[in-house]
């Protein structure tokens, strides 16, 4: 699994149909219409995600981990 920063990670879910519900912080907090689930993705000046969290956030959006 290819380490991605946050930015990486909400344009990978803006793909998937997820819609930026707000911000809060540097906290971007993701809403998915048809799935009823809401993710919360830390943008943080182009820091990687650790590999932990990082799946943890796929799998709540419902994405495999490549």
């Amino acid at each position: 699994m290819k380490p991605l920063t946050g930015r990486e990670l909400c344009r990978l879910l803006e793909g998937r149909g997820w819609v930026l519900h707000r911000v809060s912080g540097s906290h971007h907090i993701y809403k998915h219409v048809e799935l009823g689930r809401v993710v919360s993705v830390p943008v943080h000046a182009g820091r990687t995600l650790k590999k932990g969290l990082q799946r943890a956030l796929l799998k709540a959006a419902g994405i495999e981990p490549d």
